[in-house]
């Protein structure tokens, strides 16, 4: 095992590294390829709340800072710097989109979400929504793509926000509801099933 792997990662040395790494902006951790150094006991719940050793992180400088090293390889989140990959647990989406803004109307509108870590984000052709909806109970869960493919789990009161200005439109053949942003159509549910509900 080499001196490298032999450290132990922790958050400490991962937010030290990451401080040492930061400039403005966000790092290019799309270039960095350090060896993997082990899974590190650090989640983040389904409500965005990212957890260390199982206690809540209250700093929320240090979650900000621990968001701009996060990557998804494959199937699999890691926090990454230019010496060390862990990885870490995602319940659902790293991240929650907490609010919105709409700029315009019909298919000029433009909506931009505000994570709860402070990324915002247009949804449009490069950040597209998404709902998947729950087998069993038919609940919806709404994400926005924020960057690389994370995303954002859209919280609920955002997304009944989002209802109240949908709208139908076809897409390929059949009436959708759903929502406009930069020129982009987002289906949300078939308007039959709608007008069931």
């Amino acid at each position: 095992m080499s001196a490298q792997n032999s450290v132990k990662p922790s958050a400490e040395s991962l937010a030290a590294s990451a401080k040492a790494a930061g400039g403005k902006g966000l790092p290019p951790v799309h270039k960095w390829n350090p060896p993997f150094c082990g899974d590190l006991d650090m989640r983040i719940a389904r409500d965005g709340t990212w957890f260390y050793l199982g206690t809540p992180i209250g700093r929320p400088e240090l979650v900000r800072l621990f968001s701009t090293i996060l990557r998804k390889d494959d199937d699999k989140y890691v926090l990454v710097t230019p010496v060390e990959k862990v990885g870490i647990t995602v319940d659902d989406a790293p991240f929650v989109a907490v609010d919105f803004t709409v700029e315009g109307t019909g298919e000029a509108q433009v909506l931009t979400f505000t994570t709860n870590v402070g990324d915002r984000v247009s949804a449009g052709p490069d950040h597209h929504i998404r709902v998947t909806r729950d087998s069993e109970t038919g609940e919806p869960s709404p994400y926005v793509h924020v960057r690389a493919g994370l995303e954002a789990l859209i919280d609920r009161k955002s997304f009944y926000r989002l209802v109240d200005i949908g709208g139908n439109h076809p897409v390929e053949g059949q009436d959708w509801f759903g929502l406009w942003s930069d020129g982009e159509f987002f289906p949300i549910i078939e308007a039959e099933y709608l007008i069931q509900e």
